[in-house]
């Protein structure tokens, strides 16, 4: 079974953490899987820098600079990662856009996911109807999921749709904006949140963007499997050092931090 699948069956209050490859410094992605894995973290999205990354917020786009200049690139991230299965059993997710990955060709691509031990991917900017029609096989035959976005103008249809092709979690958008932290939801995104998980859906939701304390985390929590952070996340390395990501997972996950 797909380990984003056995967690998916297996936990509840799932908490996925994105970072962006290569940021702050080139060689930190190896061992940032590594704390976040040993740390109280059920899945990692590892994010492929892009050059025109439309769906994310500053603070995305700046680590995503930051690491381009670093000299992050797809090569680059499969070399970092040949080794990580020795380290970690945790689903490994990566999200980019589809420029870099038609670049590197989709099916040496998902070759090289899967030859490293990547679970999945989260594609933004491919449209499930192409990736249906075009891409399906190549992931199937490389035992990749790939998670579809869903947002509040998604029609019912469409998110049907989305659940009918997909094998993981549908990546729920919680507000129709870029990526960004806020401290709270209004009563529209949790009515949002209530009326897709009434749904009843067979995909999983896992409920990201906006998601950046332990009242942002549990509010998300009480109509989806969990949730994903990002930008909150990048802001704690960028502040605090990869040195103390325990204390950022204490913090949304509602414990007290260990202090050493």
């Amino acid at each position: 079974m797909n380990r984003i699948n056995k967690v998916l069956k297996e936990k509840k209050n799932i908490l996925s953490i994105y970072f962006t490859a290569g940021y702050p410094n080139i060689n930190d992605t190896e061992e940032i899987i590594t704390k976040l894995s040993e740390c109280d973290v059920d899945m990692i999205e590892i994010g492929l820098p892009f050059s025109d990354p439309l769906a994310d917020g500053p603070t995305i786009q700046e680590s995503s600079t930051i690491a381009l200049n670093n000299g992050m690139n797809s090569i680059k991230l499969f070399d970092q990662l040949k080794e990580i299965r020795k380290k970690t059993d945790i689903p490994l997710i990566i999200m980019g856009y589809f420029n870099p990955i038609l670049q590197f060709g989709v099916e040496e691509f998902c070759k090289k996911c899967n030859t490293v031990g990547i679970d999945g991917l989260i594609i933004p900017d491919l449209p499930v109807e192409i990736f249906e029609k075009d891409y399906k096989y190549i992931f199937d035959e490389n035992n990749l999921l790939n998670m579809f976005l869903i947002t509040p103008q998604t029609s019912d249809e469409r998110i049907r749709f989305i659940d009918k092709v997909s094998k993981g979690f549908i990546y729920m958008v919680s507000s129709f904006s870029i990526t960004g932290a806020v401290n709270s939801f209004d009563e529209n995104q949790k009515k949002y949140f209530k009326r897709i998980n009434s749904m009843d859906l067979k995909s999983e939701l896992l409920i990201g963007f906006g998601i950046s304390n332990n009242k942002t985390f549990f509010d998300a929590i009480k109509n989806s499997r969990g949730a994903i952070i990002g930008s909150a996340f990048i802001k704690f390395i960028k502040n605090n050092g990869k040195e103390n990501v325990n204390d950022f997972i204490n913090l949304i996950r509602g414990k007290s931090s260990s202090k050493h």
